[in-house]
């Protein structure tokens, strides 16, 4: 008598079943700075790249390689397996911009697609393939990231002057009489 015993896999990949996060600029438009964006859920292009090549195969031809800035993957293979062929996987760290990823395909040619980090707020995320999406967009990937941080720190400020100010008794605070706009008693 013979008995199977399965063990759970190590590794679950629960990303397989979720839609990918992706956003391109419009088919036929004018080439912008920008080819769309990509919010991966991980910084494990191992695990990141198979779903993305899938849906870009059928859409600009076969994914043949692909390169990152190696600043945001912390581990970055040679070459990734993806279904039915193998992408080679390069990197630049001082050539390429680190938030932006590279695609190649032989007989289409190259697209650049701003990386969105994982940890990116959905709205933050939203705002920034929509703009990376743009057929009219002007900014770099670095340039479109400069500016979701200078957001989001003006976005902590505010909070914090809210909290304060909230904190100290808000609009019905007593407030030296000068600075209500009322003479001096």
């Amino acid at each position: 008598m013979t008995t199977t015993i399965r063990y759970p896999p190590a590794f679950e990949d629960r990303t397989a079943s979720l839609p990918l996060r992706l956003m391109l600029a419009p088919v036929g438009t004018a080439p912008a700075l920008l080819d769309g964006a990509w919010w991966p859920r991980s910084r494990d292009l191992t695990a990141e790249l198979p779903a993305l090549t899938a849906v870009l195969d059928p859409l600009w031809g076969r994914i043949t390689h692909v390169t990152v800035n190696p600043t945001f993957w912390p581990v970055i293979p040679r070459k990734v397996p993806v279904d039915g062929h193998v992408v080679g996987v390069g990197w630049f760290k001082a050539e390429q911009d680190p938030h932006k990823l590279l695609l190649f395909s032989y007989t289409v040619g190259r697209w650049d697609l701003l990386v969105i980090p994982p940890e990116t707020s959905p709205a933050t995320a939203a705002r920034l393939m929509t703009e990376a999406a743009d057929p009219l967009g002007l900014l770099t990937a670095r340039a479109l990231m400069d500016e979701a941080e200078q957001r989001r720190i003006a976005e902590e400020m505010e909070l914090s002057l809210v909290s304060v100010w909230d904190s100290e008794g808000g609009h019905g605070a007593s407030l030296p009489t000068a600075s209500r706009g009322l003479p001096p008693a």
